[in-house]
C-alpha cells in the first residue's frame, strides 16, 4: 500500500477515526495500512498534547460510561418502587 493520499482524504481518514470510525475500518476504506494510520495519530496532538487516538478512545469511553450511568439511575428507580420509596 505505497499509495500517496491526498490532504484531504487524510483529514477525512481522521475526521472519520476522531467520529469512532475503527483504524482498520479507515485503513480498508482509504486503502491505508494501519501503520500508517497510527503514525498519523501519534504525530497529531491537541493543545494538551492528547493524540487523536486518545481523544476518540476517551469519547467511546464517555459514551459507554453515560449508558451505563442511565442503566444503574433506571434500575436505581425501579427497586425504589418496589420497595414503596419515593
Amino acid at each position: 500500500m505505497a499509495n500517496h493520499i491526498k490532504q484531504d482524504e487524510r483529514a477525512s481518514l481522521l475526521a472519520d477515526i476522531k467520529n469512532g470510525m475503527k483504524v482498520i475500518d479507515a485503513s480498508a476504506k482509504y486503502n491505508v495500512s494501519d501503520k500508517t494510520i497510527y503514525s498519523w495519530l501519534r504525530a497529531q496532538a491537541d493543545n494538551t498534547g492528547t493524540s487523536a487516538l486518545e481523544v476518540a478512545r476517551l469519547r467511546k469511553e464517555n459514551t459507554e460510561l453515560k449508558e451505563l450511568i442511565g442503566l444503574l439511575t433506571l434500575e436505581k428507580k425501579r427497586a425504589e418502587k418496589n420497595t414503596g420509596k419515593s
